[in-house]
Protein backbone atom coordinates (compact mmCIF):
# COMPACT_ATOMS: atom_id res chain seq x y z
CA UNK A 1 0.00 0.00 0.00
CA UNK A 2 1.30 3.45 -0.90
CA UNK A 3 1.77 6.14 1.72
CA UNK A 4 -0.83 8.87 1.71
CA UNK A 5 -0.27 12.61 2.10
CA UNK A 6 -2.25 15.78 1.54
CA UNK A 7 -0.84 18.28 -0.97
CA UNK A 8 -2.30 20.62 -3.57
CA UNK A 9 -3.09 19.20 -7.00
CA UNK A 10 -2.28 21.49 -9.98
CA UNK A 11 -5.10 19.89 -11.99
CA UNK A 12 -8.10 19.84 -9.65
CA UNK A 13 -7.17 21.60 -6.40
CA UNK A 14 -4.34 24.15 -6.77
CA UNK A 15 -5.05 25.92 -3.44
CA UNK A 16 -6.49 23.37 -1.05
CA UNK A 17 -4.51 20.19 -0.15
CA UNK A 18 -6.26 16.94 -1.07
CA UNK A 19 -5.30 13.28 -0.47
CA UNK A 20 -2.56 11.86 -2.72
CA UNK A 21 -0.82 8.50 -2.98
CA UNK A 22 2.99 8.67 -2.86
CA UNK A 23 4.38 6.86 -5.91
CA UNK A 24 8.04 7.77 -5.45
CA UNK A 25 9.97 8.98 -2.43
CA UNK A 26 13.38 10.58 -2.24
CA UNK A 27 14.69 13.93 -3.46
CA UNK A 28 12.03 14.20 -6.19
CA UNK A 29 8.71 13.04 -4.75
CA UNK A 30 6.05 11.86 -7.22
CA UNK A 31 2.40 11.64 -6.14
CA UNK A 32 -0.97 10.74 -7.64
CA UNK A 33 -4.12 12.67 -6.79
CA UNK A 34 -6.91 10.51 -5.38
CA UNK A 35 -9.51 12.95 -6.71
CA UNK A 36 -8.54 13.19 -10.41
CA UNK A 37 -5.68 10.62 -10.65
CA UNK A 38 -3.29 13.28 -11.94
CA UNK A 39 0.37 12.33 -11.43
CA UNK A 40 2.73 15.18 -10.56
CA UNK A 41 5.81 16.06 -8.49
CA UNK A 42 5.26 17.45 -5.01
CA UNK A 43 7.26 19.39 -2.48
CA UNK A 44 6.89 17.84 0.95
CA UNK A 45 7.90 20.08 3.82
CA UNK A 46 10.14 18.34 6.30
CA UNK A 47 8.75 18.11 9.80
CA UNK A 48 10.71 20.26 12.23
CA UNK A 49 10.99 19.59 15.96
CA UNK A 50 10.92 22.26 18.63
CA UNK A 51 12.05 21.95 22.24
CA UNK A 52 9.59 23.99 24.29
CA UNK A 53 9.84 25.11 27.91
CA UNK A 54 6.92 24.07 30.09
CA UNK A 55 6.27 25.58 33.53
CA UNK A 56 4.15 23.18 35.56
CA UNK A 57 2.33 24.10 38.76
CA UNK A 58 1.55 21.27 41.15
CA UNK A 59 -0.08 22.23 44.42
CA UNK A 60 1.88 25.18 45.85
CA UNK A 61 5.01 24.42 43.79
CA UNK A 62 6.09 25.20 40.23
CA UNK A 63 8.89 23.59 38.24
CA UNK A 64 10.27 23.66 34.71
CA UNK A 65 10.25 20.81 32.20
CA UNK A 66 10.68 20.66 28.43
CA UNK A 67 8.67 18.89 25.77
CA UNK A 68 9.15 18.21 22.07
CA UNK A 69 6.56 19.36 19.53
CA UNK A 70 6.65 19.15 15.74
CA UNK A 71 5.87 21.85 13.19
CA UNK A 72 2.64 19.97 12.41
CA UNK A 73 1.33 20.35 15.96
CA UNK A 74 -0.67 23.16 17.52
CA UNK A 75 -1.82 23.93 21.04
CA UNK A 76 -4.76 25.67 22.69
CA UNK A 77 -5.42 26.93 26.20
CA UNK A 78 -7.36 24.22 28.11
CA UNK A 79 -5.79 21.43 26.03
CA UNK A 80 -4.66 18.38 27.98
CA UNK A 81 -1.17 17.21 27.02
CA UNK A 82 1.48 14.83 28.27
CA UNK A 83 4.82 16.47 29.05
CA UNK A 84 7.74 14.12 28.49
CA UNK A 85 11.11 15.78 28.07
CA UNK A 86 12.73 12.58 26.82
CA UNK A 87 15.66 13.02 29.21
CA UNK A 88 14.08 11.64 32.38
CA UNK A 89 11.51 9.05 33.36
CA UNK A 90 9.09 11.71 34.61
CA UNK A 91 5.87 12.16 32.65
CA UNK A 92 3.31 14.81 33.59
CA UNK A 93 -0.27 15.07 32.33
CA UNK A 94 -1.13 18.79 32.42
CA UNK A 95 -3.94 21.17 31.58
CA UNK A 96 -2.59 24.09 29.51
CA UNK A 97 -3.38 27.37 31.30
CA UNK A 98 -1.37 29.84 29.16
CA UNK A 99 0.72 29.96 25.98
CA UNK A 100 3.52 32.50 25.50
CA UNK A 101 4.96 33.59 22.17
CA UNK A 102 7.72 36.05 23.00
CA UNK A 103 5.98 38.73 25.06
CA UNK A 104 2.50 37.85 23.77
CA UNK A 105 -0.10 35.58 25.35
CA UNK A 106 -1.99 33.48 22.79
CA UNK A 107 -5.12 31.31 23.06
CA UNK A 108 -3.96 29.08 20.20
CA UNK A 109 -0.56 28.70 18.53
CA UNK A 110 1.51 26.49 16.27
CA UNK A 111 4.56 24.84 17.81
CA UNK A 112 6.87 27.16 15.84
CA UNK A 113 5.34 30.20 17.60
CA UNK A 114 5.51 28.91 21.17
CA UNK A 115 8.28 29.94 23.56
CA UNK A 116 6.72 28.83 26.88
CA UNK A 117 3.73 26.74 27.92
CA UNK A 118 2.20 27.15 31.36
CA UNK A 119 0.22 24.24 32.76
CA UNK A 120 -1.32 22.71 35.83
CA UNK A 121 -0.58 19.09 36.74
CA UNK A 122 -3.77 17.05 36.65
CA UNK A 123 -2.56 13.59 37.66
CA UNK A 124 -3.53 14.56 41.21
CA UNK A 125 -5.14 17.77 42.43
CA UNK A 126 -6.08 19.18 45.83
CA UNK A 127 -9.65 20.48 45.91
CA UNK A 128 -10.66 23.13 48.45
CA UNK A 129 -14.03 22.57 50.13
CA UNK A 130 -15.88 25.21 52.18
CA UNK A 131 -18.10 23.23 54.56
CA UNK A 132 -20.86 25.03 56.45
CA UNK A 133 -21.20 23.73 60.01
CA UNK A 134 -24.14 25.58 61.50
CA UNK A 135 -23.02 29.22 61.77
CA UNK A 136 -19.38 28.38 61.07
CA UNK A 137 -17.52 27.51 57.87
CA UNK A 138 -14.50 25.22 57.79
CA UNK A 139 -12.13 24.85 54.82
CA UNK A 140 -11.16 21.27 54.06
CA UNK A 141 -8.88 19.80 51.41
CA UNK A 142 -9.26 16.60 49.45
CA UNK A 143 -6.56 15.10 47.21
CA UNK A 144 -7.99 13.18 44.25
CA UNK A 145 -7.04 12.22 40.66
CA UNK A 146 -7.62 15.05 38.20
CA UNK A 147 -10.37 13.12 36.48
CA UNK A 148 -12.31 12.41 39.69
CA UNK A 149 -15.89 13.70 39.40
CA UNK A 150 -17.63 15.67 42.12
CA UNK A 151 -21.41 15.66 41.74
CA UNK A 152 -23.68 18.39 43.09
CA UNK A 153 -26.03 16.86 45.67
CA UNK A 154 -23.68 13.93 46.33
CA UNK A 155 -22.18 13.02 49.70
CA UNK A 156 -18.38 13.10 50.12
CA UNK A 157 -15.91 12.78 52.98
CA UNK A 158 -12.76 14.79 53.72
CA UNK A 159 -10.75 14.82 56.96
CA UNK A 160 -13.38 12.50 58.51
CA UNK A 161 -16.09 15.12 57.86
CA UNK A 162 -19.10 14.04 55.82
CA UNK A 163 -20.71 16.71 53.68
CA UNK A 164 -23.16 17.19 50.82
CA UNK A 165 -22.08 19.29 47.82
CA UNK A 166 -24.28 22.35 47.24
CA UNK A 167 -22.34 24.41 44.70
CA UNK A 168 -19.13 24.16 42.68
CA UNK A 169 -17.07 27.13 41.50
CA UNK A 170 -15.20 26.37 38.29
CA UNK A 171 -11.79 27.81 37.39
CA UNK A 172 -13.29 29.83 34.52
CA UNK A 173 -15.26 31.82 37.15
CA UNK A 174 -18.68 30.21 36.63
CA UNK A 175 -20.73 28.69 39.46
CA UNK A 176 -22.80 25.51 39.14
CA UNK A 177 -25.57 24.63 41.60
CA UNK A 178 -27.90 22.25 39.73
CA UNK A 179 -28.25 18.86 41.40
CA UNK A 180 -26.71 16.04 39.39
CA UNK A 181 -24.11 18.09 37.51
CA UNK A 182 -20.71 16.35 37.57
CA UNK A 183 -17.46 18.30 37.29
CA UNK A 184 -13.96 16.83 37.15
CA UNK A 185 -11.63 17.87 39.96
CA UNK A 186 -9.04 19.42 37.62
CA UNK A 187 -11.57 22.12 36.63
CA UNK A 188 -12.73 22.97 40.17
CA UNK A 189 -11.65 26.08 42.06
CA UNK A 190 -13.78 25.54 45.18
CA UNK A 191 -16.63 23.37 46.43
CA UNK A 192 -19.34 24.73 48.75
CA UNK A 193 -20.99 22.13 50.97
CA UNK A 194 -23.01 21.47 54.12
CA UNK A 195 -21.94 19.10 56.87
CA UNK A 196 -24.00 15.96 57.27
CA UNK A 197 -24.77 15.29 60.93
CA UNK A 198 -25.99 11.80 61.80
CA UNK A 199 -28.24 11.78 64.87
CA UNK A 200 -27.64 9.08 67.44
CA UNK A 201 -30.53 6.91 68.73
CA UNK A 202 -32.52 8.89 71.24
CA UNK A 203 -31.52 12.31 69.88
CA UNK A 204 -34.44 14.58 69.29
CA UNK A 205 -37.01 12.44 71.19
CA UNK A 206 -40.00 14.33 72.53
CA UNK A 207 -41.22 14.37 76.12
CA UNK A 208 -44.06 12.07 75.10
CA UNK A 209 -41.74 9.51 73.51
CA UNK A 210 -39.57 9.41 76.63
CA UNK A 211 -42.54 9.33 79.00
CA UNK A 212 -42.42 5.64 79.77
CA UNK A 213 -38.64 5.40 80.13
CA UNK A 214 -37.76 3.27 83.14
CA UNK A 215 -41.42 2.29 83.81
CA UNK A 216 -41.31 -0.96 81.88
CA UNK A 217 -43.92 -0.01 79.30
Amino acid sequence: MNDEIEVVCPACSPKIPVPHDVLKVGQNVIVQCQECENIHPAEIEKVKKFKIKVIISKGEESFIQTTLMTSEEGLMVDDEIIVDDGESDEVYPILVTAIESGEKRLEIANASEITTVWGRAIDEVVVKIAVHKGKNTETLHKRVPGGYEFIIGQEETANKTKFRIKKIKIRDGSLESKTGIAIEAKFIKRIFAEEIVRKNWGDGKTQWSMKGKGRGW
